[in-house]
C-alpha cells in the first residue's frame, strides 16, 4: 500500500515536471535552436560554395547582419518592452521561420540553376539572388534576436520567479540545450550535405522549420497559460496602480461612483491626447521616434551598474575564434569538409556543456562575480594555443600576400591561379598563394596548424560559456523589468558592433594567408574584454575578489538584501 502510494507520488511528480512551464520552455527552445544551428552551420558552407570557395560573401553576410542588429537592437528591445509578451513571441517566431523557409527555397533554386543564372544578363540575376538570400536571412536574424530577448531574457526570469538559484539552473539548462543542438544539428545537416547535396540540405532545413514553427507556436501558448505572471508587464502594473489611485480621488471630488468617474477620466485623457496630436501627427516627429528610442536605450544601458560587465562580453565578439561562418569558411579552405566540421562543432558543444556545468558549480562555491573572473582566465589560457597555431607548420600565414587580391580577382570576374597552388584536400579545394615555393610538408605537419587552432578554440569554450552565463545572470538580476527588453537589445547591439568590426577585418583581409593576423587581433580583444570585467568585479567586491567565500558568507551574500545580489 505504501509502495503503491510512493509510486503514485513519483508518477505525479514526473507528470507535473513534463507539463510544467519550465519544461515546455526547454522543449520550445530545443526545437528553435535546432533549426537555428542547422541554418547557421549550413549558410556558411552554402555561401562559400556559391562564391568560389572565398570568405568574401560570408563576410558581407555577417557585415549586414551585424550592422542591422547594431542599428535596430535598441528599437527591437523597446518593441519587446512595449508589447504583450505572447504577441512578441508569436510574431517573432512566425517571421523568423518564414524567412528561413523562403531563404532555403531560394538557395535550392540557385543551386539547381546556377549555370543558367550565371549566363543571364552577365550574371546580374545570380547577383540579385545573392542579395535576396542575404536580405531574407538578415530579417530572420532580426526576428531571432527579438525571440531570444523575450524568451531567454524575460520569460525565463518570470518563470523562475525571485529564486536566484532557480534562475541560474534554468539559464544553465538553456545553455546545455544550446550545446546539445550544436552537437546533433550540425552533424545531421553536415552528413546530409556530404552524402547528399546542398540542394537536399536546403530542402531539409526548410521542411524542418515549417514543422517546428507549428509545434513551437503551441508550446508558447501552453507556457503562457501556465504562467499568469507573463500576462502582465511592469509598465502595465504601474498604469493599473495609477488608475486605482486616481479613481478614489476623483470620486471624492465629484461625489461620483467609480463607474461614473471613469467617463470624465477618459475625456480628460482624450483632451491631453488632442493637445499633443499636432506634434504626434507631424511626419518629422514620427520619423524621429526610432532615433529617440535608439538614444534613450543606449543612455539607459550606459547608466546601468553592470555596464562594464556587458561591455566585456561584447568585446569577446571581436574574434574569428568561434564556430561562425568565418572560421567555418577558413577551415573549409584548409581542407576540412562538412562532415569533419560538424564533428568539430560537436566537440565544441561538449566543451561548452562542460563550461555550463562548471558555471553552476563554481557559482555555488565562489559567487557569481568571481565565477566570471575565473572563467575569463580559463578562456585566455586556452587561446594561447590559437596564437601558437599561427606560427606552426602548415599555417598559411603570409603577410606578403596582398589582402585585396581575392577581392580584386572577384570584382574583375577572373580568377587566375598562380603557378604555385598548395592543395590540402586532394584536389577538391585549392588555396592560391603567391609566396615563394616551399618544400611540401608531410600530412601530419600540414594539418598541425589547423589542429592547434581548433584545439584552442574548442578548449576555450569552457571558459567562454561560463563567462557568458555569468554576464547573462548579472543583467537579469540587476535590470528592472520595464527596461529588460531595451537593455538586452542594446547589449545585443554592443555584441554585434564588435562582431561587425571582425567582419570588416575579414573583408579587408579575406585571404587565408592573412587569417593568422586576425587570430592575434582576436586574442588581444578577448584580453581587453576580460580586463574590463576585472574592473567591474574589483569595483563590486574590492579585495574580496581574491578571497574564497565560506559557506556562511555565501548564504549571507544571497539572502541579505543589503548586500549586492551578485556577490
Amino acid at each position: 500500500m505504501d509502495n503503491s502510494g510512493t509510486k503514485k507520488t513519483c508518477m505525479e511528480s514526473t507528470r507535473d515536471f513534463f507539463t510544467s512551464a519550465k519544461f515546455l520552455i526547454y522543449m520550445g527552445h530545443a526545437l528553435s535552436t535546432w533549426g537555428d544551428r542547422m541554418w547557421n552551420f549550413a549558410v556558411a558552407v552554402f555561401l562559400v560554395e556559391l562564391y568560389g570557395n572565398s570568405l568574401l560573401l560570408t563576410a558581407v553576410y555577417g557585415l549586414v547582419v551585424a550592422g542591422s542588429v547594431l542599428l535596430l537592437g535598441a528599437i527591437i528591445g523597446d518593441w519587446v518592452d512595449k508589447n504583450p509578451r505572447l504577441k512578441v513571441a508569436q510574431t517573432s517566431l512566425l517571421v523568423q521561420n518564414s524567412c528561413v523557409i523562403a531563404c532555403g527555397v531560394l538557395l535550392m533554386l540557385v543551386f539547381q540553376f546556377k549555370d543558367q543564372l550565371t549566363e543571364l544578363y552577365n550574371g546580374w540575376i545570380l547577383t540579385t539572388c545573392y542579395i535576396l538570400v542575404i536580405t531574407i536571412a538578415n530579417i530572420a536574424n532580426l526576428a531571432s534576436t527579438a525571440m531570444s530577448i523575450t524568451i531567454q531574457r524575460d520569460w525565463v526570469v518570470v518563470v523562475a520567479g525571485q529564486d536566484s538559484s532557480k534562475l541560474a539552473d534554468m539559464n544553465a539548462t538553456v545553455r546545455i540545450i544550446d550545446q546539445l543542438t550544436n552537437i546533433l544539428a550540425p552533424m545531421l545537416v553536415g552528413q546530409i550535405m556530404a552524402f547528399g547535396s546542398h540542394f537536399v540540405g536546403c530542402g531539409f532545413i526548410s521542411g524542418w522549420n515549417l514543422c517546428s514553427m507549428c509545434v513551437e507556436y503551441a508550446l508558447l501558448w501552453k507556457v503562457y497559460q501556465k504562467t499568469p505572471a507573463l500576462a502582465v508587464k511592469a509598465g502595465q502594473k504601474e498604469q493599473q496602480q495609477e488608475l486605482k489611485q486616481l479613481s478614489p480621488t476623483k470620486d471624492l471630488e465629484n461625489g461620483q461612483s467609480p463607474e461614473e468617474s471613469s467617463q470624465p477620466l477618459m475625456n480628460e485623457t482624450s483632451v491631453v491626447a488632442k493637445s499633443d496630436s499636432p506634434k504626434q501627427r507631424s511626419c518629422c516627429y514620427q520619423m524621429a521616434e526610432p532615433v529617440r528610442t535608439f538614444k534613450a536605450g543606449w543612455v539607459a544601458y550606459y547608466n546601468q551598474n553592470i555596464f562594464f560587465a556587458g561591455l566585456s562580453l561584447a568585446f569577446l565578439y571581436m574574434t574569428v575564434l568561434g564556430f561562425d561562418c568565418i572560421t567555418t569558411g577558413y577551415a573549409y579552405t584548409q581542407g576540412l569538409n562538412g562532415s569533419v566540421l560538424s564533428l568539430l562543432m560537436g566537440a565544441s558543444a561538449i566543451s561548452g556543456i562542460c563550461g555550463t556545468v562548471a558555471f553552476t558549480w563554481v557559482r555555488k562555491k565562489c559567487g557569481l562575480i568571481r565565477t566570471g573572473f575565473i572563467s575569463g582566465m580559463a578562456q585566455l589560457s586556452c587561446l594561447i594555443l590559437c596564437v601558437i597555431s599561427v606560427f606552426a607548420p602548415g599555417s598559411p600565414f603570409d603577410l606578403s600576400v596582398s589582402p585585396f587580391q581575392d577581392l580584386y580577382t572577384h570584382l574583375i570576374g577572373e580568377k587566375t591561379l598562380p603557378e604555385h597552388v598548395h592543395s590540402l584536400t586532394g584536389g577538391n579545394i585549392t588555396m592560391p598563394t603567391t609566396a615563394a615555393p616551399t618544400q611540401e610538408l608531410p600530412p601530419m605537419q600540414s594539418y598541425m596548424s589547423v589542429s592547434l587552432l581548433f584545439a584552442g578554440v574548442i578548449a576555450a569554450r569552457v571558459g567562454l560559456w561560463s563567462f557568458d552565463l555569468t554576464v547573462t545572470q548579472l543583467i537579469q538580476e540587476n535590470v528592472i523589468e520595464s527596461e529588460r527588453g531595451v537593455i538586452n537589445g542594446v547589449q545585443n547591439s554592443m555584441n554585434y558592433l564588435l562582431d561587425l568590426l571582425h567582419f570588416i577585418m575579414v573583408i579587408l583581409a579575406p585571404n587565408p594567408e592573412a587569417f593568422g593576423l586576425l587570430v592575434i587581433i582576436s586574442v588581444s580583444f578577448v584580453a581587453m574584454g576580460h580586463m574590463m570585467y576585472f574592473r567591474f568585479a574589483f569595483r563590486s567586491l574590492g579585495n574580496r575578489l581574491f578571497l574564497c567565500c565560506s559557506p556562511e558568507q555565501k548564504v549571507e551574500a544571497v539572502d541579505n538584501p543589503s548586500l549586492p545580489t551578485t556577490v
